[in-house]
């Protein structure tokens, strides 16, 4: 069971931007087409909208919990943002992201917004489990800042805010205020895998933005 609970909660990621997506073939990761993956995003929004601000009702068997991580990185803050919120930057860093399907992706007033899906391999039992996150993302960079909100299965949610200010130093410190909505059996699990995943990303982007590689 504990492998199971590790397998449905591993897609807790951030994400950003890409091209918008034509119909394309199946990638080498899923069977379905990009189109039919923008259909499976699309009714996942339709049902979910991925995040609401209200809690969890009492007596509804789901819980919120926050948290909040951040990094500092030796970099001026343009760069720093331009790489960390550019999602190709974060495959080989997040764990287990292969690809992104970028399904929209416009303008609207001083706000980017960019809906996408995730796709992920995962171990699982000495197999490789493909999983999907379905997310949009908005992205403000006049302010430095991006919010992403994503749903996967078990029907878990996250909300995620990702600041950046430059220090007094000419460093640039990253913080990700992050939230979590899940069924209460499992939301312990989920925080603490999130919140693991989110710190792998963050120290793989410092790495490679300090070392010139990004």
């Amino acid at each position: 069971m504990k492998n199971l609970l590790r397998l449905l909660a591993a897609s807790l990621l951030s994400a950003t931007v890409a091209l918008v997506v034509l119909p394309a073939p199946a990638g080498a990761d899923t069977t379905e087409t990009d189109a039919e993956i923008a259909a499976q995003w699309q009714t996942a929004w339709d049902t979910y909208r991925f995040y609401d601000s209200s809690p969890p009702k009492p007596g509804s068997g789901r819980t919120r919990a926050k948290s909040a991580i951040s990094i500092e990185i030796d970099a001026p803050i343009e760069r720093v943002f331009a790489a960390y919120s550019h999602i190709p930057n974060h495959i080989g860093r997040a764990a287990f992201l292969k690809r992104v399907v970028t399904h929209h992706d416009r303008m609207c007033g001083k706000l980017r917004y960019v809906d996408f899906t995730a796709i992920e391999d995962v171990p699982y039992q000495g197999a490789v489990v493909t999983l999907k996150t379905h997310a949009q993302q908005r992205v403000n960079a006049r302010d430095f800042s991006y919010e992403t909100d994503t749903w996967s299965e078990p029907n878990v949610v996250t909300h995620q805010k990702i600041i950046f200010d430059e220090t007094d130093e000419g460093t640039t410190k990253v913080t990700e205020k992050l939230t979590f909505d899940a069924d209460t059996s499992l939301i312990d699990f989920v925080v603490a895998n999130g919140v693991a995943s989110h710190q792998q990303t963050q120290a793989g982007l410092k790495q490679a933005i300090e070392s010139g590689e990004l």
